[in-house]
């Protein structure tokens, strides 16, 4: 297998055998990071339990996804779609504030303009949009969505990548 730059950075392509740790990364992180600035409700409704590993991995292996991973471990993960929205970056809750989101970015950047795309947008959540903010993304608007009945704010979000 040739390594990529990305791959050498931490950073390397999903693979099927991903999606039980994802899965789990994904509930936790909910579960704990955005607990300052939602609700017991509304993460209650934004991960109900543990997705099943087996539709993640049929949605994530429809799409770009990157995994950040550390000592054999996933420690967060990024979904790219092919029209440059950013469906989902997730870091592990002991992984935060330790630069893993921000090299995941970088990879995701790196992928949309290897793709031709001039831009990237997404729907951040009130605890990810100052990190999006250091990316260089700016809010286009705030917006209340519904997960199974519970309304919750986030952000839409877009970065225009130069050049």
């Amino acid at each position: 297998m040739i390594r990529t730059a990305v791959q050498n950075s931490g950073i390397r392509d999903y693979e099927a055998g991903d999606a039980p740790e994802i899965v789990r990364l994904f509930f936790e992180t909910v579960r704990s990071v955005n607990r300052a600035d939602y609700s017991d409700e509304q993460l209650e409704a934004w991960a109900a339990g543990v997705p099943d590993p087996e539709e993640w991995h049929t949605r994530m292996a429809g799409r770009r996804t990157l995994v950040a991973e550390e000592g054999g471990e996933v420690v967060g993960f990024a979904e790219l779609e092919y029209d440059g929205r950013l469906d989902m970056l997730y870091v592990r809750k002991d992984a935060v504030g330790r630069g893993v989101g921000r090299r995941l970015y970088e990879a995701v950047e790196r992928e949309a303009r290897d793709q031709g795309l001039g831009w990237i947008f997404t729907e951040a959540s009130i605890t990810a949009r100052p990190f999006f903010e250091q990316q260089g993304f700016r809010v286009v608007r705030e917006q209340m969505v519904s997960r199974r009945g519970v309304s919750m704010a986030n952000f839409v979000m877009e970065r225009e990548l130069p050049g």
